[in-house]
C-alpha cells in the first residue's frame, strides 16, 4: 500500500542550534503543526528543536490505520537518536499521546528532563472501543481548542485499530512511569474535553522523578500548544530547562 501525500503544513521540523536540544511529540491525529508555535519560539532562544512526524500523521486515515502504537515509540526513539548525536542535553515536550510517549521514552533512557502538556493516559470517549470490532473508522470532530482563530490539522475520523493502538500504549505508560526519575513539568488545561486532569495527576503521583512541577492552564482546552495558554507554556518551559541545565552544569 502506498503511502499518502504529507498535508502541506503537516511536515516534521527541526531548528539546528546549541548543544540543548528540545524534542517536541505531537498527540493522537496531531501534527508537528499543532506545535510549530512552540518550537519556534524555543528556537528563537537558540535551542535545537525537533519535532517529528508520526507515523501515519498528517497524510491520509488510511495510513493511519496501519501503524501500531509500537512505530510511534520508534519514531520518537530515532528522533531522541538524531538530537543526542549534536546536543549534550536533551529535553521531551510532549502533549496527549505525545506526553504519553514522552514518559514512555524518559523511564527508558537518561532524557534530562520531561515537558507534558495535557498527558493522555485516559481518553474517556475512546474506552467504548476497547473490545468492539466496529466501526472500522471513529468521527474524532473538532480538536478541542478555546481560542476560535486557532486551527489543527487532524483527520476527521480515525480508524479504530488506531484507537486501540492508542489505549495499549496509554495502558503501557501509566505502568512506565513508574520508573521515570527525570525532573519532570507537567502542564494541565483545567478545562478539558478530551483527557481529564486526573492523567497529570496520576503522573505527579506515580513517577519516581525527586523533581516535579504541576501547572494549571486556566484559559485553555486540550490542544493548549494552539491555544490561550501557549506563552505559558512556552514561558514557563524555558524556565524550566533553563534551572536545571544550570543545575547539572553545576554538579
Amino acid at each position: 500500500m502506498s503511502l499518502s501525500p504529507v498535508i502541506p503544513g503537516a511536515e516534521s521540523f527541526f531548528h539546528p542550534g546549541n548543544s540543548t536540544g528540545i524534542l517536541i511529540c505531537h498527540g493522537f491525529n496531531g501534527t508537528p503543526q499543532s506545535v510549530e508555535y512552540l518550537g519556534s519560539q524555543f528556537a528563537e532562544k537558540g535551542y535545537t528543536v525537533y519535532a517529528p512526524r508520526l507515523k501515519g500523521h498528517g497524510s491520509a486515515a488510511s495510513d493511519l490505520k496501519v501503524c501500531s502504537y509500537q512505530d510511534w515509540i520508534q519514531n520518537l526513539e530515532d528522533a531522541y537518536c538524531v538530537l543526542q548525536q549534536t546536543c549534550s542535553r536533551v529535553y521531551i515536550l510532549g502533549q496527549s499521546m505525545g506526553g504519553a510517549l514522552a514518559i514512555d521514552l524518559a523511564s527508558k533512557t537518561n532524557c534530562d528532563g520531561v515537558i507534558t502538556v495535557n498527558a493522555a493516559l485516559k481518553v474517556p470517549q475512546y474506552e467504548q472501543y476497547r473490545k468492539v470490532q466496529s466501526p472500522l473508522f471513529v468521527p474524532d470532530g473538532s480538536p478541542d481548542i478555546k481560542d476560535p482563530s486557532a486551527k489543527e490539522i487532524t483527520y476527521p475520523e480515525v480508524p479504530l485499530n488506531s484507537v486501540k493502538q492508542l489505549l495499549s500504549l496509554m495502558d503501557q505508560t501509566s505502568e512506565n512511569v513508574k520508573k521515570t526519575t527525570c525532573p519532570l513539568l507537567l502542564f494541565y488545561s483545567v478545562e478539558d474535553h478530551v483527557v481529564p486532569a486526573e492523567c497529570s495527576f496520576y503522573l505527579y503521583d506515580q513517577a519516581a522523578s525527586p523533581e516535579k512541577e504541576l501547572i494549571a492552564l486556566k484559559q485553555s482546552y486540550h490542544v493548549a500548544s494552539l491555544d490561550y495558554d501557549k506563552e505559558h507554556i512556552i514561558k514557563n518551559t524555558l524556565r524550566f530547562i533553563e534551572e536545571h541545565s544550570r543545575k547539572e552544569m553545576a554538579s
